[in-house]
């Protein structure tokens, strides 16, 4: 079967098949076979109809890439794109945006919703997401029948039983299509220090362990002192032939220090492709990010053919790697697994630095799923005879039986991470009657999976929910919304600190900057290495926390530390006199993080926008989003 210029495989034709027939259909199928041509498809197909085409994305760079992708593709003005702080031209036919967006449009009936036809759920899987794995499951349940879903994920070991789950709650067909075939063959590899790359049955035949027996503390420091670890240097030297290699380690300092350190004495470039470089770099700065210290590093290692890639790095600054990548300038790009996700960015060669992660809590090893999502962007399609997946393997570290099963196969199920928000009970309560609720709330997909094993009690946390939102008064006593539940339900994180905020009068005795700096601290969420200049913020301090302090859920809920650390970034942005460069210099956060919370902060400000009805709220919000857009910020994707 031919589609444009491209003869469909096998499981491309099945799921057009299905798409023709008005089914929704699940993909299961590895990295780089051409999941993304289906959803083409689907756009090709209805792009002459009055209907919509949502294509939701986990990431925002992901929904960057496809919005570039697409316009290039189907014409600037039948394409759009949402993603909480920017918004381009939202009435089209072919609709890119962020899976909270389009749940959030869901979950408060916009009129829009009516006109959609597919709903494509780009990397799928992230519904096991622990802190964001809810949003993908309230897309499908608060969809409405006639929308049909593509849904893709690099491979979905129970992609059965969540096809019938969604079968189920939906009452249309959905048809599962898998593929275990990859484009091209991966080879596993392990990179010993004292033998080089191996494969992993003579790794463990060589290092003679019939079965894994774990050491005690004293025994291990004995043995990571005999042990040297590998360098990065040793690895990439050793893989020379086996260029380009994306290299993942899960540090952003370490990715920027191997970098530099290859740089020192290796370069891949011709002067030719320095000049590329250098011109796709010039095209992507604008005059004052020029002047960061940061872009003069990437500058350093790009024009060597080396660069780094990661969630803190300018946004400009990573649209570049990632075209430098894709036009074969860059040789070695260290990065985070962030570049792992949906990005077509693929290598002849991925490396490992390690298989251990921390995951906000411990150090783990990475689940099958997490190592497939990252070893699938080894091997080009139509380039490379096979691609190679090498790990770093530490003996003094890692148990070469867990590593083996690492590598075999993706066995990880999607699970359910549903729970109830604030935000989802009060809509539930405002759109919905108490025979809906309880069907929809019998819906999500754990209630599926726990059904199946036994009896399993639903209602019982939303009756809790129910008391609290009564206590809070955003509920009277027929579970009808008062006005301040009908402004939180209008808010999507953090809803009740916001609601207190501006529901108690809190807000009045604040200035513009004040108010800013408070809903900053709300939204801002810190990590332990984060640190901040609070130099001359006491009186300004002592001052917002006397007036918030007043509310007991304030009192209790707002984290009070982050407040004090944000008076003077939040400051320095709003003086229109002060450079970009002087936040760096009032906090240790990296350029890109700045400028995913500022924009994160302008998107809860657009929310309260919506969410009020007051005038004098409204105003505020109006001018205080004309504080936050300017010179960089202003910058559109």
């Amino acid at each position: 079967m031919q589609y444009k210029n491209f003869t469909l495989d096998k499981f491309q034709e099945q799921a057009v098949i299905a798409i023709d027939n008005d089914n929704s259909v699940v993909v299961s199928a590895p990295t780089g076979t051409g999941k993304t041509l289906i959803a083409d498809y689907i756009i090709n197909k209805f792009k002459d109809e009055p209907v919509r085409i949502i294509y939701t994305a986990p990431i925002k760079a992901l929904s960057n890439q496809k919005f570039r992708d697409f316009t290039q593709e189907y014409g600037y003005e039948n394409v759009g794109i949402m993603t909480g702080d920017v918004v381009l031209n939202p009435d089209a036919r072919i609709l890119i945006m962020t899976t909270e967006i389009f749940r959030n449009m869901l979950i408060t009936k916009d009129p829009s919703i009516h006109d959609i036809k597919y709903v494509v759920f780009d990397e799928i899987h992230y519904i096991n997401d622990v802190e964001r794995g809810k949003v993908w499951e309230e897309s499908i349940i608060f969809s409405p029948e006639n929308i049909r879903f593509l849904c893709l994920s690099a491979t979905i070991p129970n992609a059965d039983e969540f096809a019938e789950w969604i079968h189920l709650i939906k009452h249309h067909k959905v048809e599962v299509v898998k593929n275990e075939e990859r484009a091209v063959p991966l080879m596993h590899i392990a990179f010993d220090k004292h033998l080089g790359q191996i494969d992993y049955k003579t790794l463990r035949e060589h290092l003679n362990i019939p079965e894994y027996k774990p050491i005690n503390r004293r025994q291990k420091k004995k043995r990571e002192k005999k042990e040297e670890t590998v360098s990065h240097l040793e690895v990439v030297e050793e893989l020379q032939d086996k260029t380009p290699i994306l290299y993942f380690a899960f540090s952003r300092k370490q990715c920027e220090r191997m970098a530099k350190e290859l740089a020192m004495y290796k370069s891949y470039t011709t002067p030719e492709q320095r000049t590329k470089i250098l011109n796709i770099l010039n095209r992507k700065m604008t005059p004052e990010i020029k002047k960061l210290s940061s872009v003069s590093r990437m500058i350093h290692v790009a024009t060597k053919g080396i660069a780094y890639h990661h969630a803190g790095v300018l946004p400009a600054l990573k649209e570049a790697v990632e075209e430098m990548f894709a036009d074969n300038l860059i040789q070695v790009l260290y990065t985070t697994e962030t570049f792992a996700v949906g990005i077509n960015m693929p290598a002849k060669t991925v490396v490992f630095d390690s298989i251990m992660k921390f995951d906000g809590i411990n150090f783990r090893y990475l689940n099958t799923k997490e190592y497939f999502q990252i070893a699938g962007r080894a091997g080009r399609r139509g380039i490379d005879k096979e691609g190679y997946s090498v790990v770093i393997y530490d003996r003094s570290k890692f148990n070469i039986h867990n590593v083996m099963k690492l590598v075999e196969k993706d066995v990880e199920p999607i699970i359910s991470q549903y729970y109830l928000s604030v935000n989802t009970v009060l809509n539930l309560l405002k759109y919905h009657d108490e025979e809906q609720i309880e069907v929809i709330l019998k819906s999500n997909f754990y209630y599926f999976l726990k059904k199946k094993e036994g009896q399993v009690r639903i209602m019982a946390s939303f009756n809790n929910k129910i008391k609290q939102l009564r206590q809070l008064e955003y509920i009277d006593r027929n579970n009808q919304l008062t006005e301040k539940g009908n402004f939180a339900s209008n808010i999507f994180f953090n809803e009740t600190l916001i609601t207190e905020l501006f529901f108690t009068g809190l807000y009045k005795e604040l200035n513009e900057t004040e108010l800013l700096t408070t809903i900053a601290a709300i939204v801002y969420e810190s990590r332990t290495t984060d640190h901040f200049s609070f130099k001359g913020v006491e009186n300004k301090y002592n001052r917002l926390v006397n007036v918030l302090c007043r509310n007991n859920v304030f009192q209790k809920d707002l984290n009070k530390r982050d407040l004090k650390r944000l008076i003077n970034m939040v400051a320095v942005w709003v003086n229109h006199n002060r450079p970009f460069s002087e936040m760096l210099d009032v906090c240790n956060l990296l350029e890109g993080d700045i400028i995913r919370f500022f924009r994160r902060l302008i998107d809860m400000v657009m929310q309260i926008d919506r969410a009020a009805n007051d005038a004098e709220i409204i105003n505020m919000m109006r001018n205080i989003r004309t504080m936050l857009e300017r010179d960089i910020l202003l910058t559109t994707l």
